[in-house]
């Protein structure tokens, strides 16, 4: 990484336009298990299901490949009747469906889609428990993560 730095460094510093070499498909394979494997060491009770998909109990929780979208983002991510739906700042999706509160890990802004039952309120609580923002489905649109500790989605 190191390496990649000083040669996207040095290429700006030069005013040349080349791009940065491509990390190896082993290598972002690499990186994407070890976030895979940050989020399992927090949550005991998450299983990791694919590549790049950790359930746990109420939910699921999709890591971006390297190189997607950074714009997929802000826009509202798709979501399943009765789910809240949420993209962090790094693309990391979450997708509750069940009823309960969640420990959150998401940071940065990015969007979400309350697509739950019409009515449903999703609670979103600082670091301390207290009540940061509520959202009454059926709704879409951007919020800061960074702050959210915790979600209820009911």
């Amino acid at each position: 990484m190191t390496a990649s730095a000083a040669l996207v460094g040095g290429t700006v510093l030069a005013g040349t336009a080349s791009a940065a070499p491509q990390q190896s498909s082993g290598s972002q394979a690499q990186q994407l298990q070890q976030q895979v494997d940050s989020y399992l060491a927090k949550d005991s009770g998450a299983r990791q299901v694919s590549a790049n998909k950790v359930a746990f109990e109420g939910g699921t929780v999709t890591f971006p490949a390297r190189g997607q979208d950074k714009q997929a983002a802000m826009r509202a991510p798709s979501c399943r009747h009765g789910h809240l739906c949420i993209v962090d700042g790094r693309g990391k999706k979450y997708d509750y469906y069940r009823c309960g509160t969640y420990n959150f890990y998401g940071i940065g802004d990015g969007t979400f889609n309350n697509n739950q039952t019409s009515g449903t309120v999703a609670r979103f609580y600082n670091r301390n428990g207290s009540l940061r923002w509520t959202n009454r489905a059926k709704d879409t649109g951007t919020a800061s993560w960074t702050p959210v500790w915790k979600i209820k989605p009911c």
